[in-house]
């Protein structure tokens, strides 16, 4: 058998080492393949919930627009939620005139026996002539008028009644103030344009605009029903804006807000998954 010359060998070589590079060059032009894994993450409760088999959403001091009564819309949204995202026995209840029984409480002077131990909401008889009397505002219309209210949420004494009257559960109450809003400037959009030849572009433009819309600030206030006390609070502020000329129902916008914040809300009490992905490189 004869064998391959040196020069014959060295063209095999010189075209052996041309593949090579034009297929690393292939692999380098088409990039790695990349695949995307769905991925969720657990994120444990803010409060430990475990010594309490019950919830009262008792209800809230709320305030703002008259379109809407957010003290009950709050109570049957958080109540529907908890039902399917917690494991807590949801406390079916009228929701608690807070406001009437922090009023009445104040114009008695008398935290400490603020209620009677028969009806379903304790109030107070009024003592109009207590030196002590204390005035809250009528008509909540802004953050500082809800201010004299959290007296109440400070009452333990109160909240223990309430605690025992339905058999020590978690006691969740608070505030919550709904506004309407509105907002005037120069706003930055995209407009399209096309040349005579029927090619598209897209200028940045600055448009002055009328906004109309609400904003929305609930304080969640976690209290112990077997002691009374606060065990936890957080406050949120969401704002929705519209076109002046868009006609949007209030209780709507309401809607629209507390989705945003219900999913911040359920954290609090149970353990709740972030959905993502993940990108794995082949």
């Amino acid at each position: 058998m004869t064998g391959l010359g040196p020069t014959t060998r060295t063209r095999r070589s010189r075209w052996l080492g041309l593949l090579a590079a034009s297929g690393v060059a292939t692999l380098i032009a088409c990039g790695p393949v990349s695949f995307e894994i769905p991925i969720e993450t657990p994120i444990q409760p803010k409060l430990d919930v475990t010594p309490f088999q019950r919830v009262l959403i008792a209800g809230f001091v709320a305030g703002g627009t008259e379109d809407v009564d957010t003290n009950q819309e709050t109570v049957r949204l958080l109540r529907s939620q908890l039902r399917s995202k917690s494991g807590l026995r949801i406390i079916d209840a009228d929701p608690m005139p807070l406001m009437e029984i922090a009023q009445e409480q104040g114009r008695s002077g008398d935290q400490a026996d603020a209620s009677p131990s028969d009806g379903p909401h304790p109030t107070t008889v009024a003592d109009r002539s207590s030196p002590q009397a204390m005035a809250l505002p009528q008509r909540i219309r802004e953050e500082k008028d809800l201010e004299p209210y959290e007296r109440l949420f400070a009452n333990t004494a109160y909240w223990k009644r309430i605690g025992e009257e339905y058999q020590n559960p978690l006691i969740v109450t608070g505030t919550v103030l709904f506004t309407p809003h509105s907002r005037s400037g120069f706003v930055s959009r995209d407009v399209e344009e096309y040349d005579s030849f029927g090619r598209r572009r897209v200028i940045p433009t600055r448009t002055y605009l009328e906004r109309k819309g609400f904003i929305l600030r609930p304080k969640f206030i976690f209290i112990d029903g077997r002691s009374g006390a606060t065990m936890y609070s957080e406050s949120y502020r969401e704002e929705v804006l519209y076109n002046a000329q868009q006609m949007t129902p209030a209780l709507s916008s309401y809607f629209e807000l507390m989705d945003r914040l219900v999913p911040n809300f359920l954290s609090t009490l149970s353990s709740q998954k972030i959905r993502g992905t993940r990108v794995l490189l082949k």
